[in-house]
């Protein structure tokens, strides 16, 4: 996508800007370690559970898959993997990202080169279904996740992934007590998460941040 420029961001880690929509994939203070604070410590190590369903909207850069990769794989977790994303990166752009220590590039691609529309295992904590689609269109198994990563653009550059029915659509795919996580802390978000069956908190925000966002499906 020629509207996609590389940015190092404030801990040296890669993001992308996207210059059609003027937006950032990432925090400029730091994209890995915002993906670490709002995703994996406010999301994902909420669980106490030996295997997980997660849904991710907004695949990206890859980046949450890759940190949800390692969490799992720390904690002994069994993790299947469902995401979102309507314009997956040529490979020219991820084989740029520096997200990958020394020694496991081969693994970050491994994320990248999986196939479209089916589950892969990548290991025995580990499958990936990555899902060539809009969070508007497609169709969400119900009572199924236990937790969301909701890491669309955001809300004024794109508002109808962020409409209350569209939440509300989220919601009927996720278990009881099932944790959503975003790095937007807007008040009509809340105000439409309350609507659409969650309890909503404000907690702190990654670096640059304030607040995000956490809710617990009732």
């Amino acid at each position: 996508m020629s509207n996609l420029e590389l940015l190092v961001t404030g801990d040296g880690s890669h993001s992308l800007i996207n210059r059609e929509l003027d937006e950032t994939y990432h925090s400029r203070h730091g994209a890995v370690q915002e993906s670490n604070h709002v995703f994996i410590r406010q999301g994902f190590d909420l669980l106490d559970l030996p295997s997980v369903r997660i849904l991710e909207i907004g695949f990206g850069t890859g980046l949450n898959a890759w940190l949800t990769w390692q969490a799992a794989a720390s904690r002994k977790m069994v993790v299947q993997y469902d995401t979102l994303e309507t314009q997956p990166l040529a490979s020219g752009i991820w084989k740029s990202l520096n997200y990958a220590a020394e020694g496991r590039q081969v693994d970050f691609q491994r994320i990248h080169e999986a196939a479209w529309g089916t589950p892969v295992v990548l290991d025995s904590f580990f499958s990936l279904h990555k899902r060539e689609v809009s969070l508007l269109s497609c169709v969400l198994p119900e009572s199924t996740y236990h937790v969301v990563y909701f890491d669309a653009f955001a809300p004024n550059k794109q508002p109808e992934m962020w409409a209350q029915p569209v939440l509300a659509k989220i919601a009927q795919a996720m278990r009881p007590d099932g944790v959503f996580v975003t790095y937007c802390a807007k008040g009509q978000v809340k105000r439409d998460l309350r609507s659409s069956g969650f309890d909503v908190e404000a907690v702190p925000g990654p670096p640059g941040k304030r607040e995000m966002i956490r809710a617990i499906k009732r």
